[in-house]
């Protein structure tokens, strides 16, 4: 798609199955007759989901082509291989039909503002392009022109403007690329795509980037930037992934982002997942065909990449999850269970190390973490940001009295279009629950508390209701908003686009890390591979490399970890074989890249990780658990609410009193976890590609 043509409204574009030979995702072109020609779409994953008026297309051999009964051959090149290549403009919205040689394939396409298959957009939607030097935007859409510019990094290893790029400045770096060294000047495109602020970064060498001609300084791999956080939306956002990073871009890599794909901004992994497939979408039509594209982020951009993977296949080859979280579910269940067992040990004379084994975590130090920085995202109020110069009007927002319409500032309004509205409370259905959950079981288990204290804890624990309030009695799911978790794939099952996409889990070691950053526990690797052992029988397309907060560590594995995923998905795609996807995953993983850890910026150690891991690296990185998993929960914690057994004091092989037996009845006068059972609405996710602007049952 041309600059010229992102300034139209409203804007099409068509994102059609990627793909060439070398592409990872499979084929999804017209199915043509043996002697007929082939109709291959190359610019995203689905023909029915497309956008912005325009796609690129392969033709094989080469033959008249017609859109809709106009012949748009002129629009073709000659490619190596006697194939056309070409960027068809002028789609409709709507149906479209491209033909040639008699083959035809239909497409649909979207105005390039969304929505396509996320269903209904927030409003208001509050715009911030001005933030990227982009021109003021209006409100729903907040469309604004697209602009080019560019950035030169400097021998001291900044990203500087320069508003010439055939100028070579004196502190100009260069960089290395097959041999050749190259000036280190970088083509900067910014523009918005489905009402975010998108970017995508790519060396320049010194010529206008064609979909039809390969650039000299680009390696034809893209990486996809998730930024981290969670918040409410209803805003456009001020940062993308980064795209201007030097780890990619020094090897040839283009980088592309949207603010869309940052969570703090947008915590809807649909959305995101939307965004990212149309922006990939526009960096194709803009570059050409790309052999691969890999997600990478940390935090939330961790839940982007697992969520997107698995529920929207196609958009990412392989996945670098960075301090990850398997979904935002996981999250705030954390979160939830460390607010009410921090009210609890306010009131209490429990040790540290009492608190400590009761909490799972190293320290008690995470879960002051978990509330203080994601109780607030759980009410409607208390993550608004009020800061002179914020996006949203403080008169926007929600009162209970002054504007009962108004804007929620809470994580699950994200949620909204997937779990449904409470329509007594006006809030999303909360999948919030912790009935049954016996706190510091394991503690119990193994003496650090006694019979007394843990039947007290249990039964003065209390929960966090729907509106993130602290409350006397547990919470309880809503039991739609539970079947929706599960069939939306929201809480996520990794048996879905995850069993077949290379998974280099990046764990930097951070339970220690003090308060803020102490909540990315290393457990959290291994509830992710729990999960994909159960839904798929094994986990061998997840590696997960431990490492160190130091910075020259950090860099090591962060270059280690790219290199093997390129050469992974590159032994992907020259996989001819009759293997199934996820075989073939399994087969090309290179022999060198195991689980193991950085015990040094030189020294890898390569080690089975088993939870909890022992050996060199769980001395080093010593894992423990979490709430959930030191009250007993399996390793993957994969019930938002969990089946009940009658409460049984044989169980505990502790003695209670009348007294401690008393307190346990009230705490669980319907029974406690049994983990052996399907959790209540527990079910299998409903497919891949799920469309939101359909009406998807609860």
């Amino acid at each position: 798609m041309s600059s010229n043509s992102l300034r139209a409204a409203p804007l099409l574009r068509t994102l059609l199955t990627a793909v060439l030979v070398a592409t990872v995702a499979a084929p999804a072109s017209a199915a043509p007759r043996p002697g007929l020609v082939e109709l291959t779409v190359l610019s995203n994953t689905k023909p029915e989901y497309v956008s912005g008026g325009d796609v690129l297309v392969k033709v094989s051999p080469a033959a008249k082509v017609k859109l809709n009964g106009r012949d748009v051959t002129p629009a073709f090149t000659v490619q190596p291989d006697r194939s056309l290549l070409g960027l068809v403009t002028g789609l409709r919205t709507g149906a479209n039909v491209l033909t040639a040689g008699g083959t035809s394939l239909r497409v649909t396409s979207y105005p390039l503002s969304g929505p396509i298959f996320s269903g209904p957009q927030q409003v208001p939607f509050y715009c911030e392009t001005t933030a990227f030097g982009l021109a003021p935007a209006a409100q729903p859409l907040c469309e604004a022109p697209t602009k080019v510019t560019y950035r030169y990094r400097t021998s001291a290893g900044a990203f500087i403007a320069l508003a010439d790029p055939a100028t070579r400045p004196a502190d100009l770096a260069t960089t290395v690329l097959d041999g050749r060294t190259v000036p280190y000047i970088v083509r900067l495109e910014t523009g918005t795509i489905d009402r975010a602020v998108y970017q995508f970064a790519a060396l320049y060498d010194g010529t206008d980037p064609s979909p039809v001609r390969s650039q000299q300084n680009w390696n034809q791999k893209l990486v996809y930037t998730f930024g981290g956080g969670c918040n409410a939306g209803f805003h456009q956002g001020n940062q993308t992934g980064n795209v201007l990073n030097d780890l990619f871009l020094s090897q040839g890599y283009a980088v592309a982002s949207s603010t869309l794909n940052v969570p703090e901004t947008n915590c809807s992994t649909v959305i995101s997942g939307e965004a990212a497939m149309m922006v990939k979408e526009h960096f194709i039509e803009t570059f050409g065909p790309t052999r691969y594209t890999i997600g990478w982020g940390g935090s939330g951009g961790s839940v982007n990449q697992h969520e997107i993977a698995d529920a929207y296949p196609g958009i990412l080859d392989g996945i670098v999850p960075g301090v990850s979280f398997p979904d935002m579910f996981s999250a705030f269940t954390s979160a939830a269970d460390c607010s009410v067992l921090n009210k609890y040990f306010a009131g209490s004379s429990l040790t540290e190390a009492q608190k400590t084994a009761i909490t799972g975590f190293v320290s008690s130090s995470p879960c002051l973490s978990w509330q203080a920085g994601f109780g607030p995202k759980m009410t409607p109020t208390g993550s608004c940001n009020r800061a002179p110069g914020a996006p949203i009007p403080p008169t926007a927002f929600w009162d209970p009295v002054l504007n009962p319409t108004g804007i929620k500032c809470m994580s699950a309004e994200q949620w909204v279009t997937q779990l449904g509205r409470d329509p007594k409370t006006g809030l999303a259905r909360s999948v919030r629950d912790n009935v049954g959950i016996q706190y510091g079981l394991h503690a119990l288990q193994t003496g650090v508390i006694t019979p007394a204290e843990f039947a007290d804890l249990n039964a003065n624990v209390g929960g966090v209701d729907a509106a993130g309030q602290l409350v006397a009695q547990r919470a309880v799911a809503d039991p739609g908003a539970l079947r929706a978790a599960y069939r939306s794939d929201l809480q996520l099952s990794g048996g879905q686009g995850l069993r077949s996409t290379p998974i280099i889990d990046q764990r930097s070691y951070a339970d220690r890390a003090g308060f803020g950053i102490d909540i990315h526990t290393a457990e959290v690797s291994f509830v992710t591979r729990a999960r994909l052992l159960k839904a798929n029988g094994t986990a061998a397309n997840q590696v997960i490399i431990m490492s160190s907060l130091d910075p020259a560590q950090s860099a090591a594995a962060s270059r280690y970890e790219l290199n093997a995923m390129d050469r992974w998905l590159a032994a992907i795609t020259t996989d001819t074989s009759k293997r199934s996807a996820q075989a073939k995953v399994i087969a090309n993983k290179p022999a060198d890249l195991n689980d193991g850890c950085y015990v040094s910026a030189t020294q890898r150690v390569d080690q089975p990780l088993n939870y909890p891991p022992a050996g060199t690296c769980g001395t080093t990185y010593p894992v423990a658990a979490n709430p959930r998993i030191a009250a007993g929960s399996d390793a993957g914690v994969s019930k938002l609410k969990c089946a009940l057994k009658p409460l049984d004091f044989a169980d505990y092989k502790v003695a209670f009193t009348a007294a401690d037996r008393a307190k346990l009845r009230q705490a669980f006068p319907a029974g406690v976890c049994d983990y052996k059972k399907p959790g209540p609405g527990e079910q299998p996710a409903a497919g891949t590609w799920i469309d939101y602007s359909r009406p998807f049952s609860w």
